[in-house]
Order: C-alpha cells, then sequence, then structure tokens
C-alpha cells in the first residue's frame, strides 16, 4: 500500500475526482447537521424557544459549509491538475469540516457553555487553517500562480478564530458572536475569496 501511495503522490491527475469527492463528503455534513436538529417537544412558543439555540447553530455552521464550498470551487478553478500532495491537503480539510456537524450539535445544545463554543471554534479554526495549507499546496503545485492563501483576510481570520476560542472559554456568548462576525466576514461581496 505504501508504494501505491508514494506513486501516486508524486504524479497530477485530474482535479474532477477530487471535486466530486469533495462535493459528496459535503453534501453528507449537511445531511448529518440538519439529521440532528431536534423538533419541539410541544406546540408553544416556549417549546420553540427551548430549541432555537440549536437551529440557530445549525444556520450557523450551514453558512459556513457553504463559504467552503463556493470557497473550495473557487479554489479548484485555478488548477487543471492536482497531485497526491494536494489529495491529502483536501483530506485533511475534509477531516475538519467532517467534525463541524459534531461541534454544531453540542454548541447547540449548550450555547452557554464555554467548552462546547470553545470546541466549536476549535474546529473552525482547524477548518481555516487546513484550507490554507490546501491552497498553499495547489500554489506550491501550479508553480506560484498567487493563490493568495496567505491573504490578510485569511490571517485575520485566523486571529480572530483564535480569539473566539480564547473569549468562549472565559464567556462563551461572545465567542458565539466572533463566530458569527466570521461568517459574515466571509459574505461580504468582494472578489472571489479563497478561505473561510
Amino acid at each position: 500500500m505504501s508504494t501505491v501511495v508514494t506513486t501516486a503522490s508524486s504524479r497530477t491527475m485530474s482535479k474532477g475526482r477530487l471535486e466530486a469527492f469533495s462535493d459528496g463528503v459535503i453534501a453528507i455534513i449537511i445531511t448529518i447537521m440538519v439529521l440532528e436538529l431536534q423538533p419541539p417537544h410541544g406546540t408553544g412558543v416556549l417549546d420553540l424557544a427551548g430549541v432555537l439555540p440549536g437551529w440557530l447553530r445549525y444556520a450557523l455552521s450551514f453558512v459556513y459549509v457553504g463559504i467552503y464550498w463556493v470557497n473550495h470551487h473557487a479554489l479548484f478553478d485555478r488548477v487543471a491538475k492536482v497531485d497526491g500532495a494536494a489529495l491529502w491537503a483536501n483530506l485533511h480539510l475534509l477531516f475538519w469540516m467532517s467534525l463541524i456537524p459534531y461541534v454544531t450539535a453540542w454548541a447547540g445544545e449548550n450555547p452557554m457553555a464555554p467548552l462546547p463554543v470553545a470546541l466549536y471554534g476549535v474546529v473552525l479554526l482547524l477548518c481555516s487553517v487546513s484550507f490554507m495549507l490546501l491552497a498553499w499546496r495547489l500554489d506550491v503545485s501550479a508553480g506560484g500562480h498567487a493563490m493568495a492563501w496567505g491573504s490578510r483576510k485569511n490571517r485575520i481570520s485566523i486571529g480572530l478564530y483564535a480569539a473566539a476560542i480564547g473569549l468562549a472559554l472565559w464567556y462563551a456568548p461572545l465567542g458565539g458572536v466572533i463566530h458569527v462576525v466570521l461568517a459574515a466576514f466571509w459574505l461580504m461581496p468582494g472578489r472571489p475569496q479563497q478561505e473561510g
């Protein structure tokens, strides 16, 4: 098996299979998140209020997954082929994204608890870092065609994700506010972005 991995990492291949696999994983991530949503146990407004934090956290996570999906496509529109290292960098990103449903459910059930909200932030931070690593790898394999993987917006985001973790451990709602602000930051119109 190691011979196959070594051989595959030393040559380039079409990007289509990687994109199709990534799209499938992202679709499954969204499906898992929506299946984790709990309906109210009653029919009154107070019953709905009890599940609202979970629904709001789901909406935020859906936006984040959407941002990554859009930026993933924008990133791969700039390359024709990928190498084995890019495949592993992409799997690294998908690994962290696959944890979004877990932390979404936990933070949604415990929106005022420091640890669940902080862990949500850790996963967002690691998704961001892994996206930058993927963009860097694609930039290297394409001969350095300026994919902006180290852009100012990316660096600001990394700093704010890290700050959100610390703030969430101190007072969970502050971490949540930064998560919302960062999602809005990436949704602002402008030139195509490459990171979420």
